[in-house]
């Protein structure tokens, strides 16, 4: 079965067309600027070369007319008609304690993703645009959803409830949801096929490093406490989120700069992260690497930060699950940078950790950077989110 996985942003589209049966990748692509001016459709068929369509998208449901006009194309598609796709997979980021797990979207599955909008006003919104352009198109064809927050639901009360009064959860289910659940989800159970154990034996702490980041504690296969919380600002230091601070900070700054709610939220969200902590100088991790291996100091005060919040985080969840038999690195930055890993791993020696430098150095590859011997096992493993909603896809789909 073919399976289109969508993920739709509030100005863009991100898709891939995944064998489900083989797991091969048979197209993939991008929709840029959409209802903005030069949106533009980037698209590979696997094996092909990179097609760049300058074209205008008034809204989704154009976006994704072009990405089905580009996969039935002709000369350049992949299938013959759009009856060889058999489902599609949403990537929806916030389900509230709706969902656990994917789900075949009704309208009542839509009602629910809608109730989450407040918890996620910048990403469920274009999620259901998404899947309405797709109805619209592909009439009969099941859809399913994949929620980014499903994977973090079998956290323990202890774990996901904050020490505020209790009437805001009953009321508004103010708690800790988490996210990039699919990613932690995938790497959790492709680290235990690496390591050759079943991921229900292991205690293993996924790392999501990028731009945004999260750390989760996945004990015997199901995560028990993550970084994150009612929305991804919570947790690390990230690109330009400040991660966990004093909430007294809020009205400290109001008070002293005469600022709205709106605009302190906007700092924590947009100028804060490594961006704010090296004064301004980058929010991308390549930058901020390169001037500290020239000695920036805005740079290194930046990227030590980073990593002593990572460091924290792990420990802590070592000492939740009581002990931890793996540590995975993924996402951007955790399958890409040396330095990082390097910088986190120098602090574990506690759990028997020793790199292996060589390989430590390589970037993107899956591969045990530990050394032979290591009480915990470091591995990086490439995230692929969208593999893992093909696969859950396509078992809702059969079920």
């Amino acid at each position: 079965m073919n399976i289109l996985v969508i993920n739709c942003g509030s100005s863009s589209l991100k898709f891939q067309l995944i064998d489900s049966e083989s797991e091969k990748l048979i197209a993939k692509g991008l929709c840029e600027r959409i209802a903005i001016e030069g949106s533009r459709l980037v698209y590979t068929p696997a094996g092909g070369e990179k097609q760049i369509t300058e074209a205008p998208m008034r809204d989704h449901k154009e976006a994704v007319s072009l990405v089905l006009k580009a996969l039935t194309d002709e000369k350049t598609g992949v299938v013959k008609s759009l009856d060889e796709i058999g489902a599609v997979g949403h990537r929806l980021v916030h389900g509230g304690e709706h969902f656990s797990k994917a789900t075949l979207i009704t309208e009542e599955v839509k009602k629910a993703i809608q109730d989450c909008c407040e918890l996620a006003p910048l990403h469920n919104p274009a999620n259901l645009i998404g899947i309405e352009a797709c109805e619209a198109l592909m009439p009969g064809t099941p859809m399913v959803g994949v929620f980014d927050t499903a994977f973090h639901q079998t956290m323990p009360e202890e774990a996901y409830m904050y020490a505020i009064p209790y009437r805001y959860y009953q009321d508004y289910k103010i708690r800790r949801y988490g996210f990039h659940g699919t990613s932690h989800a995938y790497v959790s159970k492709r680290a235990a096929a690496v390591l050759g154990q079943p991921v229900e034996s292991l205690k293993t702490i996924v790392c999501h490093l990028g731009n945004g980041a999260s750390v989760s504690a996945v004990k015997y296969g199901k995560c028990i406490d993550t970084s994150m919380g009612l929305t991804p600002l919570e947790g690390l230091v990230m690109g330009t989120r400040s991660g966990d601070i004093d909430p007294a900070i809020i009205e400290f700054i109001a008070h002293k700069e005469g600022k709205s709610i709106d605009e302190i939220m906007n700092i924590l969200n947009k100028e804060s992260g490594v961006y704010g902590l090296s004064n301004g100088f980058s929010s991308d991790f390549r930058d901020l690497e390169d001037a500290y291996l020239e000695g920036n100091e805005d740079a290194a005060r930046a990227l030590k930060a980073f990593s002593q919040r990572v460091i924290k985080y792990i420990g802590a969840y070592v000492a939740e699950m009581d002990g931890a038999d793996a540590i995975c690195f993924t996402a951007g930055l955790g399958e890409n940078s040396p330095i990082i890993r390097d910088m986190v791993c120098a602090s574990l020696s506690y759990l028997g950790i020793t790199l292996d430098e060589e390989a430590n150095h390589k970037r993107g590859e899956e591969i045990i950077i530990s050394r032979p011997g290591s009480g915990t096992k470091v591995l990086v493993i490439p995230t692929n989110e969208e593999l893992a909603i093909a696969r859950e896809t396509a078992e809702i789909v059969k079920s």
